[in-house]
């Protein structure tokens, strides 16, 4: 009589897939995401079509997370409507953010504004919630602004980023800063009724959303049609445009895996560390000239994201 025991991956295996799949995924997908609004067709012409993007890659994450929720299993009587809300302000936040790198905002200076979308979380709290931060958290958050005006003026090289890009990405972190509140009355109306949604419920129904908003968007703005047309005429890049959604469903696969496995904490770790790699692997592969006051602007803007990463932590500790 023979028993057979299930095989226990250990944890720092899991670690390792988890973490492991988000960088390259996320990597790539923002090497990616620079090539797209970086390619030049022959006539002269750029791709500046977002919302058809944005419509493509919540179309690939819908169909990865309807193949997650099949195995894992659905959660009913969910609010759908702030899934909706949720899905729409985080697709304005991701259009935004391209728009912006489409009107002279370079990939870097993207990336570590975007890291300071505790911003208008923190002011919209403040405001309306009366909550409290510490002093470290105001040091991180002004360290992250700090360091990306420095590295925006430290550039030698490329136009500087025009006054609409930067008003694009103020309007994206301020769509964060909704998503931010929208997810936390989701959570409390899913408590209310007596449901706890799944990662790939998550997943899936946001991404829906996201998918209908972009594709209202792009119709209505003569993207969906230009948009296919751009990429019937540039087969490159619509190749390109494919892996960047593949990529972006994978590394919120393994996002989900990673929360699933450990706690949020380790994932926060994870993907805030990503960001920082992420600038400096698009400086050394695409040239993007910085002056020593630029580098500084990096360290500092980096030393911000990692101080707030430590002062989540030490807040997880203390729970």
């Amino acid at each position: 009589m023979s028993s057979s025991k299930s095989i226990q991956i250990p944890k720092s295996i899991k670690l390792l897939i988890g973490a492991g799949g988000i960088y390259s995924a996320f990597l790539y997908y923002g090497a990616l995401q620079e090539e797209v609004f970086d390619y030049v067709a022959e006539d002269g012409s750029k791709f500046k079509y977002t919302w058809f993007l944005q419509a493509l890659e919540a179309l690939a994450n819908v169909v990865l997370g309807a193949v997650g929720m099949y195995f894992t299993g659905g959660t009913k009587n969910l609010p759908q409507e702030l899934f909706a809300l949720s899905g729409a302000t985080q697709v304005s936040a991701k259009a935004f953010t391209s728009l912006a790198m489409v009107y002279g905002v370079s990939f870097p200076v993207v990336t570590l504004a975007k890291s300071g979308k505790m911003v208008p979380v923190m002011i919209g709290s403040l405001l309306l919630g009366g909550a409290s931060y510490t002093i470290r958290e105001y040091l991180s958050v002004l360290a992250i602004i700090a360091g990306t005006v420095i590295v925006s003026l430290g550039k030698k090289s490329g136009a500087p980023s025009s006054p609409l890009g930067i008003l694009f990405v103020v309007l994206s972190l301020a769509c964060d800063g909704i998503t931010g509140g929208v997810q936390n009355r989701l959570k409390a109306k899913s408590k209310a009724l007596g449901v706890t949604p799944k990662p790939y419920d998550f997943m899936l129904w946001t991404n829906l959303y996201m998918a209908v908003t972009a594709a209202a968007v792009a119709l209505f703005l003569g993207e969906l049609q230009s948009g296919f047309a751009f990429c019937a005429l540039n087969p490159a890049i619509f190749s390109q445009i494919l892996k960047f959604a593949v990529c972006s469903a994978i590394g919120q696969s393994f996002i989900f895996y990673t929360i699933a496995e450990f706690d949020p904490l380790v994932c926060t770790t994870v993907t805030t560390t990503r960001k920082v790699f992420s600038v400096l692997l698009s400086i050394f592969m695409n040239g993007h000239q910085l002056s020593a006051q630029g580098w500084a602007g990096i360290g500092l803007a980096s030393g911000g994201i990692l101080s707030e990463l430590f002062d989540k932590k030490d807040h997880g500790h203390k729970k």
